[in-house]
C-alpha cells in the first residue's frame, strides 16, 4: 500500500447497484440477527408496530438527504452539511456527533459475530449477559483490524465484495423467514398476553433500544459515498430510499417469523422473559429446536458473514467522515490523507483506534446498539435543519435541485421531531453518555482554541450557539421523563414528555434555521456548478 503524501481526491466508482447494495449492505448485519428478539421481548406482537415506526421515521431522513445529498454530493456528506449551512463551528461540533456514531457500528458487529461464535467455540462471551471476555475482547480487536485491512483495497473492490455478500445476507433472512413459517409456525403465539402485552411504552422503547432503529441505520451508507458516485443526481435518491423500503418489508416478515416461530413453552412465562437454549444466536436457536439442523448450521456461517460485512462498509464510511473533517478544514489536513487508490488511510487508523475503544463502555451488542441509535438519530436529525435553512438562503425558484422534496415545511419538521422522539426512547442513561461525551469533547476544542489563538471570537457562534439549548433542553427532558420509557426519574409522566419534546423541537428548529448564515457562499456554488470543489477553486 502506497501512501499519498497530499490530501488528495476520491475516486467517482460507485454506480446504482453498489449504492443501493452498500445501504442495504450497512442494514442487514447484526440488526437482523439480534433485533427481532430483543423487540418481541420489549413489546411483544406488537414489535411488528415497532418496526413499521422506525422504518417510517427513518423514511423520512431518508427523503431530507435524497436532497441534500444529491445537492451537494461529497465524501462524509454528513458533516458537510452543517457547514454549507450554519458555518464550521456547527460543523465541527456535528462531525463528533457523526463520528461517534460511524465509529460505533464495526465494534457492535464484530460483538455479534462473537455472540453467536460463542455457541461452538465458548467463551467469548458471558452466556447470560453477552459481555466480552477476556479472549473475547482480544478476538474483537483482531477482527476490528481484518475490517481496516479489507478497507485498503480501495473503493471499487470494496464495494464489488459488498455487493457479493449482499446477495448472499438477502438470500438468508429470507430462507430463515420460509422455513420458520412453513416447519415451525405456532399460531397460538399471537394470543398468549394479547397483542401488545406491555402497551404503548413498550411499542415505544422497542424502537430505540431492541435494535430497530439501528437495523435502519445503513441508508446513510448511500448518502455518505456521494461524493464517490458517477451520477448522484440519478442514483443517490433511488439507493437511499429503495434500501429503506426493502429493508422494511424484510424486518417485517422476520418479525413475524420470530413471533410464530419460536417454541410456545419459550414465551410460557410472556415475552419479556422470552429464552431458550442458544439465545445468544436466537434464530440458529429456534431453528436447532425445530429440528432444522441445516438451517442451524447456515445462520451461524452468515452469524459472521452478514455483521462482517457490515462491519466492513462501516469501517470504510467512517473513515469518509474522518476525511471530510480534513477536507472540509474542519480538522488538521491530515486527516484527508489518502493512498494512491484513494482510500482514506488515516481515517481508518482513527476509525480502528475508537472501535476498539467502544469495547469498554458498551462490552455487549444490546448495551451499544442502544447508544448508537441515540447518536445517530442526533446526528441526522441535523439534516432536517440543513434543508429548511437552505431552502430559505437559496431559494429553489433561483437555485434548482436535482431532487427536490416535496411538502418540506411538514416533512423536516415530523423528521426532526421523531428524530428526538428516538433519542428520549434510548433512555436517560445513554443520553447521559452522549451528551456528557460531547461536553468533554467541546471544552477540549475550546481549551485548545484558546491556547492556540488567545481568543474564542473567531468561532462562528452565530450558527452554532443553538445547540445549547437543543442538546441540554434534550437531556433534561429525558433525564426528568417516566421510568418505564426513558429510565429517568418519573417528574414528567408519560404521555406528557412526548408533547414536550414535540414543541420543543419545533422552537428549536424554528431557531436554528434563523440561526443559518445569511449568505452561503459554497453551497451557492455547488448548486450553480454541480461540483462540491467548485468554491474552493473560486477562493483559491
Amino acid at each position: 500500500m502506497r501512501v499519498s503524501t497530499g490530501a488528495g481526491k476520491l475516486r467517482r466508482e460507485a454506480g446504482i447497484l453498489s449504492l443501493l447494495f452498500a445501504s442495504l449492505g450497512g442494514m442487514i448485519g447484526s440488526g437482523w440477527l439480534f433485533g427481532p428478539l430483543n423487540a418481541a421481548k420489549a413489546a411483544g406482537p406488537a414489535s411488528l408496530l415497532s418496526w413499521v415506526i422506525g422504518g417510517a421515521a427513518i423514511l423520512l431522513l431518508a427523503f431530507v438527504y435524497a436532497e441534500l445529498a444529491t445537492a451537494f454530493p461529497r465524501a462524509g456528506a454528513v458533516v458537510a452539511f452543517p457547514k454549507l449551512s450554519h458555518g464550521n463551528l456547527m460543523a465541527m461540533v456535528m462531525s463528533w456527533v457523526v463520528f461517534l456514531g460511524y465509529v460505533s457500528v464495526p465494534p457492535v458487529e464484530v460483538m455479534a459475530v462473537l455472540s453467536y461464535a460463542n455457541n461452538y467455540l465458548p467463551g467469548l462471551v458471558t452466556p447470560h449477559t453477552g459481555m466480552l471476555t477476556t479472549v473475547g475482547f482480544v478476538s474483537a480487536v483482531v477482527l476490528m483490524g481484518v475490517f481496516i485491512v479489507l478497507n485498503t483495497f480501495g473503493i471499487r473492490w470494496l464495494l464489488r465484495i459488498n455487493t457479493a455478500l449482499v446477495w448472499w445476507k438477502l438470500a438468508i433472512p429470507a430462507i430463515t423467514i420460509l422455513a420458520l413459517l412453513l416447519f415451525s409456525f405456532h399460531a397460538g403465539n399471537g394470543s398468549v398476553q394479547g397483542f401488545a402485552p406491555y402497551g404503548s411504552q413498550g411499542v415505544l422503547s422497542a424502537v430505540a433500544t431492541s435494535g430497530i432503529v439501528f437495523s435502519y441505520l445503513g441508508f446513510r451508507q448511500a448518502v455518505e459515498l456521494a461524493g464517490e458516485s458517477r451520477d448522484p443526481k440519478r442514483t443517490i435518491p433511488k439507493a437511499v430510499i429503495g434500501s429503506v423500503v426493502l429493508a422494511l418489508g424484510l424486518y417485517l416478515l422476520l418479525q413475524l417469523a420470530m413471533i410464530y416461530g419460536v417454541a410456545p413453552g419459550s414465551i410460557a412465562h410472556g415475552w419479556a422473559n422470552l429464552h431458550f437454549a442458544g439465545i445468544a444466536g436466537p434464530f440458529a436457536g429456534m431453528a436447532a429446536l425445530a429440528g432444522l439442523g441445516w438451517l442451524a448450521l447456515l445462520l451461524y456461517i452468515d452469524a459472521v458473514i452478514s455483521p462482517g460485512g457490515t462491519g466492513i462498509i462501516y469501517s470504510t464510511t467512517s473513515s469518509r467522515v474522518v476525511y471530510a473533517t480534513g477536507s472540509e478544514g474542519l480538522m488538521t489536513s491530515l486527516m484527508s490523507k489518502v493512498t494512491d487508490k484513494g482510500v482514506p488511510w488515516v481515517g481508518l487508523v482513527v476509525t480502528f483506534a475508537f472501535g476498539v475503544f467502544f469495547f469498554f463502555p458498551f462490552p455487549s451488542w444490546q448495551k451499544l446498539v442502544g447508544y448508537i441509535s441515540s447518536v445517530s438519530v442526533l446526528s441526522y436529525g441535523i439534516g432536517p435543519v440543513v434543508l429548511l435553512s437552505l431552502r430559505k438562503t437559496l431559494p429553489v425558484a433561483d437555485h434548482g435541485r436535482p431532487f427536490l422534496l416535496r411538502w418540506p415545511w411538514l416533512i423536516a419538521p415530523v423528521a426532526f421531531t421523531v428524530s428526538n422522539y428516538i433519542i428520549y426512547w434510548s433512555g436517560a442513561g445513554t443520553d447521559d453518555f452522549l451528551f456528557g461525551m460531547l461536553a468533554v469533547f467541546f471544552l477540549i476544542y475550546l481549551a485548545y482554541e484558546l491556547a492556540t489563538r488567545r481568543s474564542l471570537a473567531h468561532l462562528e457562534w452565530r450558527g452554532a450557539w443553538w445547540l445549547l439549548p437543543y442538546f441540554i433542553g434534550m437531556w433534561l427532558i429525558t433525564y426528568l421523563g417516566p421510568k418505564s420509557l426513558t429510565g429517568g426519574l418519573g417528574d414528567i409522566v408519560y404521555p406528557w414528555g412526548m408533547v414536550i419534546i414535540a414543541v420543543f423541537s419545533l422552537v428549536i428548529i424554528f431557531l436554528a434555521r434563523a440561526s443559518a448564515m445569511i449568505d452561503p457562499e459554497e453551497a451557492r456554488a455547488t448548486l450553480l456548478s454541480g461540483e462540491p470543489e467548485a468554491f474552493d477553486q473560486r477562493a483559491g
